[in-house]
């Protein structure tokens, strides 16, 4: 069972997705790593997303498209993939889930419900380790990374108005094609803490995976 991951910027959608990859076993398929990873290859397909990086314009739908299935084709037999970021509108929804269905792969949505409020306070206050990218909340009071040990800063675009505008994306392209899925929709209170989430997390989704 694959699991297609969306949260509101701000709901830990990232971390809580690492937590249930490394506890059931998913690959994690993220388009930005997948690019980078793929334009440094000497593939044609490699070739192809390095010119269009290069050349500074946007990744189309098809070519994400080829790049999933091309990182599902390069999966053991019987590995699921978490999806992170993916999809953002109602095109690559439907593009993805007929790509899903056409290789005989079941799937389920998964929303990390925040509210608008929590998103805004959250992106206000969080850190990012400069070497790792990890994420820290508010009241993680180091100044450096657990993981890595770089130092801890916040990104330039985490101000009111730029989240806003990221909000409004998201409440206005990917949440209709969230509510594409319906009843293989699954929602995930992403209110509480980090662990009472995955707690949450794990409480709904185990007797779905195992």
């Amino acid at each position: 069972m694959d699991l297609i991951f969306f949260g509101m910027q701000g709901a830990g959608k990232g971390t809580l997705g690492k937590q249930l990859a490394e506890k059931y076993g998913f690959q994690i398929f993220e388009t930005g790593g997948e690019l980078r990873k793929l334009s440094s290859e000497d593939t044609e397909l490699g070739k192809k997303v390095k010119s269009i990086i290069d050349a500074g314009h946007l990744v189309s739908n098809e070519v994400v498209m080829e790049i999933v299935e091309n990182f599902l084709k390069t999966l053991p037999t019987n590995t699921n993939v978490l999806f992170d970021g993916i999809p953002r509108k109602i095109e690559q929804a439907n593009s993805l889930n007929a790509l899903l269905e056409k290789n005989g792969r079941e799937y389920k949505a998964v929303l990390i419900d925040i509210k608008k409020e929590t998103a805004l306070k959250r992106l206000t206050t969080r850190r990012i380790c400069g070497k790792c990218k990890a994420v820290y909340p508010a009241d993680y009071k180091e100044q450096n990374c657990a993981s890595c040990g770089g130092e801890l800063t916040t990104r330039a675009d985490d101000n009111p108005e730029a989240i806003k505008t990221r909000l409004d994306a998201f409440e206005n392209e990917t949440l209709p094609a969230i509510n594409l899925y319906n009843d293989k929709l699954i929602k995930i209170d992403g209110e509480p803490t980090i662990d009472e989430v995955f707690k949450i997390a794990v409480q709904t989704l185990d007797p779905i995976l195992k």
